[in-house]
């Protein structure tokens, strides 16, 4: 059967429509055949071919090229669906009408041909034309018996993972189809929460209540629940989420409705569930004039266009038509990735925008300048930066000089070209920060709090002290973790259960906020648009999530148990390896309580501490002095003179630092 099935799919579609058409022709003399047998009975009929051998011809005369008009071989029989039926309804009915018309003008006294033999000619030819091509559609799926699950005699064990679908809507069925024909997990049943469809059938798959899952289980043995609910809220989802959590089942799910529609996944897509629906936060609707204000028709420079953040900026950004958009990395990789996703973007949707891949670190400042001259630069977006806490720790002088230095570079730069607009990606741990990463991004904040304030502030490391007129809007905008950027616990927590765990947590209180990287993108391009020269802003982050909560939930989402003192033969054990350098409990995203709203519900307003320019120069000056000094103690001092609230925990782990006091 394998082997017939393969050989037939094999073969060249004008070999396949042949059979089709002589097949058709058969069953169409068949349907006819059988019309008078019902009407006149086996005993009383005469011999149809002797007295109607005519009718013979003309039937498939008439049928065949109907079938043909209306598209009968054109379908493929393995997705053969609802307007496939359609179609077989048309040409056959309209076949029927016709072979009357036939009949009529053919008719004489001494073999007449009863009137109702074409109307059962109708019906048959209907069932048996439709009805092979639904069972050759099950025969090409190679599962004859994938929608009989309440049919007696044909349950089997086919050794496919068995999945239950919450959701018994279209995507649902279109996600039961598709596992039906992937083979590759057999679908036994629904879950719905509307009443009016629990305890019936669709799709062969009989359809349960959320609170019967229980006795779904015990029914048809799932292991597995996908979630077919792409419409749904966040909310909604978190609901469902925390309701399926105690029940022994891996939770996955199909991808959401904007990704079903836009193309970029199809519905048998699965995959983990999405830690923002465990978050149950739904995004605000933007607003279109903030998002279009610094973009639309303008050139667009983006710094680490090839992190996290700076390449989901970039795709938000090409939405709203740029007439130029500036790719600005260091990681040639990174860069190389984000640009050929881009590109095959600008090709499908035939975009008007140029787009411009340029290699470079913020570090160099003679080639922020060039970049910024040469394509008059409207808008940059400053997103490079060095965020890993323990990386920053041990590493000091680079973050400094990444973080604090490559800000400046690259703010002189726009002030010097006249940019209109730069905007600061900065993070929640520069509130009173614990650590080296957060107090230099609370530096880079004070640096261009300090610049906005300046009518004509004379640069940085000018020896002329010649003073340039500002021009440039600069705004900050503050917020937590997103949610699978590099360095997330998600995707470590994913790769950890895969491997049987533990799942490591650094300790049973740390909290931390988190938003998804599109929303936090977004909220930036919005929060980039409002400032009026040095403001802060602050994206509402929600409620704070406790890791270790977060960690349990993933645990029983995979369908394990978490191992415990109160329950030993668990899955998986969450094991906690302390605070890392330079790590807290919790973050923050205020440093005080002076903060206002915004147009926008989900950006507030920081009216916080600055320092005036020429001071500010003059501790760079100093800062700078140590870092090439590797005089790190100094380093650390110069922070928490300069950098409010900033108070660090623990000893200093650079590892020049400590090598050199290994050294005698």
């Amino acid at each position: 059967m394998e082997r017939l099935r393969a050989f037939l799919v094999g073969l060249p579609r004008r070999y396949k429509r042949l059979i089709q058409v002589t097949t058709d022709v058969v069953v169409v003399w068949a349907a006819l055949w059988l019309a008078f047998i019902v009407r006149l009975g086996i005993d009383e009929m005469a011999n149809p071919l002797r007295d109607h051998l005519w009718l013979f011809f003309a039937a498939p005369v008439v049928a065949i090229p109907l079938f043909v008009r209306f598209g009968m071989y054109r379908a493929v029989m393995r997705y053969f669906g609802n307007d496939a039926l359609i179609a077989i309804f048309k040409a056959v009915s309209l076949s029927a009408l016709i072979l009357v018309i036939v009949v009529y003008l053919n008719s004489n006294q001494q073999h007449t041909v009863p009137r109702s033999i074409i109307f059962i000619y109708w019906w048959l030819s209907l069932i048996m034309v439709g009805g092979l091509r639904l069972a050759m559609r099950q025969y090409f799926l190679g599962d004859w018996f994938s929608a009989s699950q309440h049919v007696p005699f044909t349950n089997r064990d086919d050794g496919l993972p068995r999945v239950a679908i919450y959701g018994a809507g279209a995507a649902g069925n279109q996600l039961v189809a598709a596992l039906r024909m992937g083979r590759l997990m057999r679908p036994v049943a629904f879950i719905d929460d509307d009443a009016s469809i629990a305890e019936r059938v669709i799709s062969g798959l009989q359809v349960y209540k959320p609170k019967h899952i229980e006795r779904m289980i015990d029914d048809t043995g799932a292991q597995e629940i996908l979630l077919a609910i792409p419409s749904s809220n966040r909310g909604r989802r978190r609901e469902i989420l925390g309701f399926l959590e105690g029940f022994p089942l891996h939770v996955r799910s199909i991808p959401g409705f904007m990704d079903l529609a836009s193309g970029r996944v199809k519905v048998d897509d699965i995959q983990e569930v999405d830690i923002a629906d465990l978050l149950g936060r739904d995004a605000v609707p933007a607003q279109s004039d903030l998002l279009e204000r610094c973009i639309k028709g303008q050139c667009v420079l983006v710094t680490g266009a090839g992190g996290s953040i700076g390449s989901e900026l970039c795709r938000q950004i090409m939405s709203l038509r740029p007439k130029t958009l500036l790719l600005f990395e260091h990681s040639e990789f990174n860069l190389y990735s984000i640009l050929s996703e881009l590109e095959q973007r600008v090709t499908r949707e035939s975009l008007p925008i140029t787009l411009l891949p340029i290699l470079g670190s913020v570090r160099n400042p003679s080639k922020l300048m060039d970049v910024m001259k040469t394509w008059r630069v409207d808008t940059v977006y400053h997103a490079a930066a060095y965020k890993h806490v323990p990386m920053v720790e041990h590493n000091i002088a680079e973050g400094v000089l990444n973080n604090v230095i490559g800000t400046l570079n690259t703010a002189q730069a726009a002030l010097q070209v006249g940019v209109a607009n730069f905007v600061l990606i900065s993070t929640d741990k520069a509130v009173r920060p614990t650590n080296v990463m957060g107090s230099t991004k609370r530096l880079a904040e004070l640096t261009l709090q300090a610049l906005s304030r300046e009518l004509a502030p004379v640069m940085f490391g000018d020896k002329f002290n010649i003073s340039r007129v500002n021009k440039t809007r600069f705004t900050m905008v503050r917020f937590g973790n997103v949610l699978g950027s590099s360095g997330s616990v998600i995707p470590l927590f994913h790769k950890q259960i895969k491997s049987g765990g533990p799942i490591t947590v650094t300790h049973p209180k740390i909290t931390r906020y988190f938003m998804t990287i599109p929303e936090a993108a977004q909220l930036v391009i919005q929060a980039g648009s409002m400032g009026q020269g040095g403001d802060v802003f602050v994206l509402d982050m929600g409620e704070p999530v406790k890791i270790t909560e977060l960690a349990e939930k993933m645990i029983h989402l995979s369908g394990l148990s978490v191992r415990s003192d109160r329950n030993p033969h668990g899955d998986i054990a969450i094991e906690f390896t302390g605070l890392r350098p330079g790590e807290k409990l919790y973050e923050e995203l205020l440093i005080g309580d002076n903060v206002v709203a915004t147009r926008h519900p989900m950006i507030m307003s920081a009216n916080e501490d600055h320092l005036s320019w020429e001071v500010l120069k003059g501790k760079l000056t100093e800062l700078l002095d140590a870092v090439d000094e590797d005089d790190y103690t100094r380093v650390r001092q110069l922070l928490r003179d300069t950098v409010s609230g900033y108070s660090p925990d623990g000893e200093i782990v650079d590892w020049i630092y400590q090598q050199r006091r290994l050294e005698p």
